[in-house]
């Protein structure tokens, strides 16, 4: 149960228009397919730092003292509840590409890594997300190297089709501004209501 309620997280959050899939259609715009889909994977690895960077602090965490771990879900659940209401209150959810310049598939790799590895935004979330479904009880750093891994992989095959999918991504009109307001919406939710099952859960524990 505890790993469907990720999976579905995991997934909405992946399909809600963002700052990333924005970044790489962007970078499709000026190079082209193939430096779109570097993009894609360097984002990709700057991820898997960030979810290296939380299994090895949230392990040492762990190692330390159970009660703090306990802390850190709780503060977890908190920030999950708060990027969700948020989304839900912000005012405009339309999908915004910021133009680049064309650099090449492999200064467009290194860059996707810089910027994500950079990302403070990203490194807080997966710190945030990741322990609500991690048993202290059992090896951690596994658990948290896996359910990380499942986030990136889902959040890079999403940039993929967004590559693939670039002419329509751009097509202005009502329809993509009311697709992306209900995927910001479901994402809000979504987050509010895992957070707060989340804490409502352990209390009862």
């Amino acid at each position: 149960m505890s790993f469907l309620a990720f999976l579905i997280a995991a997934v909405v959050l992946a399909v809600t228009p963002g700052p990333g899939m924005a970044y790489v259609v962007a970078r499709t715009v000026a190079g082209g397919r193939a430096e779109g889909l570097a993009s894609c994977f360097g984002t990709a690895l700057g991820g898997l730092l960030h979810v290296l960077a939380a299994a090895l602090g949230l392990s040492l965490i762990v190692a330390q003292s159970a009660v703090l771990f306990s802390l850190v879900k709780y503060l977890g659940a908190a920030y999950l509840a708060y990027l969700g209401l948020r989304l839900l209150l912000r005012k405009e959810s339309t999908f915004t590409v910021t133009p680049v310049s064309a650099q090449g598939v492999r200064r467009a790799l290194g860059e996707g890594i810089v910027v994500e590895a950079l990302n403070v935004k990203t490194a807080l979330f997966f710190l945030a997300f990741l322990p609500q479904f991690v048993s202290p009880g059992e090896a951690v750093i596994p658990q948290l190297a896996l359910l990380g891994t499942i986030c990136v992989l889902l959040n890079t095959c999403v940039d993929v089709i967004a590559v693939f999918g670039t002419g329509r991504l751009l097509k202005s009109g009502a329809a993509r501004a009311a697709r992306a307001r209900l995927l910001t919406r479901v994402s809000g939710i979504t987050m509010l209501g895992l957070g707060a099952f989340l804490a409502l859960a352990r209390r009862e524990a």
